[in-house]
């Protein structure tokens, strides 16, 4: 197992390859605690490390069993002791070579194994024996400081988290006397509590990193369990009809489960619910940038900002070989729909890649839990609530800057998810967190990215982004806004979401404050979040071109005192004519001040994301200015906007009829981001925030919903039930 490199989790030791120089151990039984270590270079290629005990081949002997000579005091005592150890035995290439071969397969040889191995490298017993233990003890040592490395960064992180907090509380003091004020003192109990329950979540990360480290020490288990998976996934990723039906309802692909359990028997008879979906697709973009997404954690977070609420590598079984072809990575992930009100997915897996052929990678995810036996499953089913059975996918180079992807998403859990009664619809269809959404997500994604690198796409009524450098770095900031928009407003655990009473519409608001003490992205102070999902009878489709379109802005923008807004730059990120960038010019007629709104949006068939956020005409000037990377990384701004989701009905028909059936409906999410106090130690004007914010939600929702003549009574559920 290799030892995880905090700065790049892929620079590691491969303490499993085939090199001499990792693989040399003791060579014979430790007697008298007396260890020697010797270094050479053989022809300058193969560095061979010997460690030589105080014993050689043959049998030990007591003390009544030296040599005479022995008892002899002065230089012949050295003299025979020298002779002594120029018999100790050493191991040679071939020998060390292939007791590694057989470690690998098993690292507690029986006896059979031992005797035969003994011979055929002319070693005794006893030798291959401590060989094998010493090769299991560096290993357990290596896995304890790995361990004790995540931990101690973990604790550090707390520490400075801490050390900062208490320095934003010394800065706030009384003028007279010095001292911190009550409040500051009740701040500090707050402090303590926050650290309590850090240093709770880094005691149950520990548990969980145990147990499946544990899982992995057997490392021909784990082997097996990524050949076995990848295997599974090639089979459901290519075949056809009988173990994948088309439905006739639908247009989708169905798993035949009864076909599936008879060429892959479940580890249990038990029932679990199962979601299956499998979706083809072109994606553009080379296999090279496509692999880098799926082994950097950091890039794959950053391609699914929709899907992945938080995820990490624990740790890196293989390295891998050219290209990364063979690496096994133990990962976890969260993974989220953009609403608090349907709970968040954790999943722990090892993810496996591989060449098939030279135009053809695998990418497959498996839950390690699969090993465990049914009746484990459920210990530990309060911190992995989902297993991942054989997912990924299959990507196939074209050769012509695009790749064909074939997606397959498997998941079963135990539990009966508290999901709300109007989702559950797109959560069995697959629309939420199934194959389709992924493969969606990705090809969304790489389209942005070649228009970001583009220098011939043209922009539309753009006078104000004169120059290259200021249309990439307006793309890189509303891309950095749309992803601080998604961190915020899912059911992760790391928001602490309340539910307010009913709005006389019936509406659900829910609200989350956090403090930012020195993140230079975001105001510092008390930033408030109120977010509420509802049902419209309208295509997502129709609700994300009208929410973006400039001139109907007045009609649901609070903000923008019925005045409409002007388009002043449109830059476009994707071949469909909605995925665009847009800044327009907000006019409040009050004060006669301009302010900028950047708006970025991105459409794709499981849904659309509608982000902006109003800026000074000097901060936009500013960020158009920046170059590289960083451009807009210290743009203090609060994302507000709107995630959609079709509800699935326009391809269930509840009649069969000439006339046009009108398309689905749509979730739609709202959320508003406000600064509630500019000093974090601040508490007393959050009720009056909360207020202030949950009119403008139920103003904004009342709007909406008068523009698109919908009424619902109040406690009804949407349409999609009937189907359920």
């Amino acid at each position: 197992m290799g030892v995880v490199n905090m700065a790049n989790p892929f620079h590691v030791n491969d303490f499993f390859s085939n090199s001499p120089a990792l693989s040399l151990t003791l060579a014979g039984i430790f007697r008298q605690g007396t260890v020697a270590e010797k270094v050479d270079l053989c022809n300058g290629e193969e560095q061979a490390v010997e460690i030589i005990s105080s014993e050689n081949s043959a049998p030990a002997r007591t003390r009544s069993d030296e040599d005479p000579d022995d008892n002899v005091d002065g230089g012949d005592q050295t003299k025979n002791k020298n002779k002594r150890r120029k018999k100790y035995h050493r191991h040679t290439a071939d020998q060390i070579r292939e007791m590694e071969t057989l470690y690998k397969e098993s690292p507690h040889p029986d006896d059979n194994q031992r005797q035969q191995l003994s011979k055929q490298l002319g070693l005794s017993p006893q030798q291959v024996k401590f060989w094998f233990q010493n090769r299991r003890t560096q290993i357990k040592s290596i896995q304890e400081r790995n361990e004790n490395s995540i931990l101690k960064t973990e604790m550090e992180k707390i520490r400075k988290e801490n050390n900062s907090l208490r320095e934003a509380i010394k800065k706030v003091c009384c003028p007279n006397c010095g001292f911190a004020k009550e409040k500051e003192k009740k701040e500090d109990h707050l402090i303590r509590i926050e650290n309590a329950q850090l240093t709770a979540e880094i005691q149950k990360l520990q548990a969980v990193i145990q147990n499946d480290i544990s899982g992995m020490n057997d490392r021909s288990r784990v082997v097996k369990l990524v050949s076995q998976a990848t295997e599974e996934l090639i089979t459901m990723a290519t075949l056809g009809e009988p173990l994948w039906m088309r439905s006739v309802e639908t247009g989708r692909e169905i798993l035949n489960y009864d076909e599936y359990k008879m060429r892959f028997p479940p580890p249990s008879t038990k029932t679990r619910h199962i979601e299956v979906s499998r979706e083809t697709g072109v994606v553009f973009a080379d296999i090279t940038m496509l692999l880098k997404c799926f082994l950097d954690v950091n890039h794959w977070k950053e391609m699914f900002p929709c899907i992945i609420s938080k995820a990490d590598t624990i740790d890196v079984v293989e390295l891998g070989h050219h290209r990364n072809n063979g690496v096994v990575q133990l990962m976890f992930a969260e993974l989220q729909m953009l609403t608090p009100i349907v709970p968040t997915r954790e999943v722990r897996f090892v993810r496996h890649c591989k060449q098939l052929s030279a135009e053809k990678w695998v990418i497959v995810d498996v839950s390690i839990d699969n090993t465990i036996e049914d009746n484990n499953i459920n210990d530990i089913a309060s911190v992995v609530k989902f297993i991942k059975r054989p997912s990924g996918c299959i990507i196939e180079d074209k050769s012509n800057g695009c790749c064909k992807v074939t997606w397959v998403e498997h998941l079963e859990y135990c539990q009966n998810m508290s999901v709300p009664t109007m989702y559950r619809q797109i959560i069995n269809d697959g629309t939420a967190f199934g194959a389709k959404r992924w493969l969606s997500t990705l090809q969304q994604q790489c389209e942005r990215l070649i228009y970001f690198m583009a220098t011939n796409v043209p922009s539309k009524d753009s006078n104000e982004i004169a120059t290259l450098t200021g249309r990439k770095s307006i793309l890189r900031l509303a891309h950095r806004m749309s992803q601080k928009f998604c961190r915020e407003i899912g059911a992760s655990n790391l928001h602490k979401w309340t539910k307010l009473p009913n709005t006389k519409e019936g509406d659900e608001i829910r609200v989350s404050y956090r403090k930012n003490l020195n993140d230079p992205e975001e105001p510092i102070g008390v930033i408030l979040c109120a977010v509420s999902s509802v049902w419209l009878n309208v295509s997502h489709i129709v609700l994300a071109d009208f929410l973006t379109d400039a001139s109907r802005r007045h009609e649901w923008d609070m903000m923008s005192n019925g005045n409409p807004a002007q388009s002043l730059a449109n830059l476009a990120k994707g071949q469909d004519r909605g995925n665009s960038v847009t800044i327009q010019k907000l006019i409040r007629s009050e004060k006669g001040k301009e302010k900028r709104i950047l708006q970025d949006r991105s459409s794709n068939a499981c849904e659309s994301l509608v982000v902006y956020a109003a800026l000074d005409v000097a901060t936009l000037q500013s960020a158009m200015q920046q170059g590289g990377e960083e451009s807009g990384a210290g743009v203090a701004m609060l994302p507000c906007g709107f995630c959609i989701h079709p509800d699935g009905m326009e391809s269930r028909p509840m009649v069969i009829t000439r006339s046009k059936v009108e398309a689905g409906g749509c979730f739609l999410t709202l959320a508003f981001q406000v600064l509630a106090s500019s000093c974090p130690t601040d508490e007393l004007s959050i009720e009056s925030a909360v207020e202030s914010v949950t009119d403008l939600v139920s103003c904004t929702l009342t709007n909406i919903k008068t523009i698109f003549n919908y009424s619902q009574p109040h406690g009804s559920s949407p349409p999609n039930l009937l189907f359920l």
